[in-house]
């Protein structure tokens, strides 16, 4: 259950109290730690066919894992569209601002037409998706404190920064994660970020530049985009790829690393960026895993974090292919079985941990 003490941090240090939100409403003790909303998922007129990513994957990967029976329509966590003065915690309001022109929304998700689109059509059917997703890992946050861990279906927007977004990323997900649990949650002063997905995660790094609380650790193509060398300066453990990377050396490198960055700093909490786009085929990605290495990648790390006794948040971020969907779902099926994620991890009194249900919850109001 959630610790209603932990919200007086910002009283109790004399900072200024945070904002009214939504976000951080209760959750009942019957939902399992996993966020997704039917909103995530980008739909019109095909627009969203003319960029590679599969803007539909996340429902695809609820839709799989309601096949393998491990949920039902009933005990998720369902995500809240983050609000305005939500997205102000990390985001400049000039940079807000900027998304009102649809040009700006037509550069960062590198879909030409949304340029001419009036852009209330662009709020509706393109950036409320994002905001919604965003939500969910503000969410998914503080249910990895409250839980042991938390999965958030979409989200891992790493290539956007609180004033520039870029690369599908209009929104900084996880820099307004950790600074929720940062301002709001007693207890929680240090995290690591661990970025595994194909491309550089930039947009995070340049938000906690010199921000000695966070540990950085990013694996990718030290060929693709973003190349962003001013960000580099903020990774503590950056592992850069040679194109066609395969299983073998890559999974040496993900564990070696793993436990080398939370042996250097024992975190409050893990954000784990769980691109697919490292998988081999990907068009942007340029490595070779196999769909089973990444499976074994979600494993590694799951069980490092559960090893280390420390709260893991998983969101699942880039990935090209319209395999990926399947890939996701094979992999949160193979942290249930191992017994990485489950009912008794995350709430007392499950009565079949290998057999839940899971649906959409109503938050209750903390007063």
């Amino acid at each position: 259950m959630i610790n209603l003490s932990r919200l007086s941090k910002g009283d109790m240090s004399g900072k200024k109290k945070p904002h009214r939100t939504e976000l951080y409403e209760e959750v009942p003790p019957k939902c399992w730690p996993i966020v997704y909303s039917p909103d995530y998922n980008i739909t019109f007129m095909g627009l969203e066919k003319l960029h590679p990513f599969d803007a539909g994957k996340w429902g695809k990967v609820i839709h799989f894992l309601k096949e393998e029976k491990l949920i039902a329509d009933d005990l998720i966590v369902e995500a809240r569209e983050a609000t305005e003065d939500d997205l102000l915690v990390v985001h400049t309001r000039r940079y807000l601002n900027k998304l009102k022109w649809s040009f700006v929304v037509a550069t960062i998700t590198e879909i030409p037409p949304v340029l001419f689109l009036p852009n209330f059509l662009v709020q509706r059917k393109v950036l409320k998706p994002l905001r919604t997703q965003t939500g969910g890992t503000i969410m998914a946050g503080k249910l990895a404190i409250d839980r042991g861990w938390a999965i958030n279906v979409g989200g891992g927007f790493h290539h956007c920064s609180s004033d520039k977004g870029g690369g599908f990323c209009a929104y900084a997900d996880i820099t307004l994660a950790i600074k929720f649990l940062f301002e709001r949650v007693e207890g929680v002063s240090k995290a690591t970020i661990i970025d595994l997905d194909a491309h550089q995660g930039n947009g995070h790094e340049r938000d906690f530049m010199d921000d000695r609380r966070l540990y950085i650790m990013d694996v990718y193509n030290r060929y693709i985009y973003p190349g962003d060398g001013f960000a580099k300066r903020a990774i503590r453990r950056k592992v850069e790829l040679d194109w066609g990377t395969e299983d073998t050396e890559y999974l040496r490198k993900v564990e070696m690393h793993v436990e080398g960055a939370l042996n250097e700093l024992r975190p409050d909490i893990i954000v784990f960026n769980a691109g697919t786009d490292i998988l081999d085929g990907d068009p942007l990605g340029g490595l070779a895993i196999s769909p089973q290495g990444i499976v074994k990648r979600d494993e590694v790390v799951f069980r490092a974090a559960r090893r280390h006794g420390i709260p893991i948040l998983m969101v699942t971020s880039g990935g090209y292919q319209k395999r990926t969907a399947r890939i996701i779902a094979d992999s949160i099926l193979n942290l249930h079985n191992l017994g990485l994620i489950d009912k008794e991890l995350a709430t007392s009194g499950a009565e079949n941990p290998k057999s839940f249900k899971i649906v959409y919850c109503a938050l209750n109001p903390v007063s």
